[in-house]
């Protein structure tokens, strides 16, 4: 993996965690960061021997959201920032043949909140809290965050946490489904990376296709996404996993799974 300046990526057995490396800063994000962390995310998804990937920060926040003193190249407008330099990494992210599990420490704020939601599972220290900062700016959530929230948590929730800059606690979002578990702050990359290696002992493909099934759920009715279902089965069935799978079942065994 590639030396960087603003991230850190470490790899412990078969889980890559990246760290958003910028903590006097509280991780806000600039175009040298952007860069750094789109390379970063590509070269991990294409990572065969990498199962499950964690992205936190560094210091006391996740992610501040945007640089507001960053200054955009030459001629570059607001919406072609947000397009070019953010879209690219959460879309890797959120198509990636392998989980995406967020560690948040302190605030996800701003489009940092998109990241903390874009992936498919969060873990949050019980003093972090997930901000949509924009209003008291004059701005609106970008980054795919009013996607994210509307579906998670409804239309009027939604509006409602936009509107009133509500900073939503670790404990509010379990409530409300924004993540699955919250955990003491010393203990945060502890407990994920534990989660992290209990999922990547779990069949690659059987994970890959499930992300893709919830994917397709949350977006589809119920016959198109029986139909995905019964696609992405075959496709299981017909693996090297479920060969072992049943073996390793039969045997009274841990299974070996090889991702083919």
């Amino acid at each position: 993996m590639s030396s960087y300046e603003t991230i850190n990526v470490a790899i412990d057995d078969s889980v890559a965690i990246l760290t958003l490396d910028c903590p006097k800063k509280l991780n806000a994000m600039d175009h040298a960061l952007l860069r750094e962390l789109l390379d970063a995310t590509t070269k991990i998804n294409d990572d065969d021997f990498i199962r499950v990937v964690i992205l936190t920060g560094a210091g006391r926040s996740f992610c501040a959201g945007a640089d507001l003193k960053m200054k955009s190249p030459a001629r570059q407008t607001v919406e072609e920032h947000l397009k070019n330099d953010h879209r690219p990494i959460l879309s890797a992210i959120r198509s990636a043949t392998k989980p995406w599990i967020s560690a948040v420490n302190g605030a996800a704020a701003g489009v940092g909140s998109a990241y903390a939601m874009n992936c498919d599972l969060t873990v949050m220290a019980e003093d972090a809290y997930l901000y949509q900062a924009f209003s008291a700016i004059g701005l609106v959530p970008d980054g795919g965050a009013t996607w994210h929230l509307t579906r998670t948590i409804g239309r009027k929730r939604a509006y409602e946490v936009i509107a009133t800059g509500e900073k939503l606690s670790a404990a509010r979002c379990l409530e409300l489904g924004l993540c699955n578990r919250v955990v003491a702050p010393e203990r945060l990359l502890e407990e994920t990376l534990a989660w992290a290696k209990e999922l990547a002992k779990r069949a690659p493909l059987s994970l890959r296709h499930a992300k893709t099934a919830v994917r397709v759920a949350g977006e589809s009715d119920l016959d198109t996404t029986f139909d995905r279902e019964a696609e992405l089965q075959t496709l299981c069935s017909a693996s090297e996993d479920y060969r072992e799978g049943v073996a390793a079942f039969m045997e009274k065994r841990e299974p070996e799974f090889k991702g083919r």
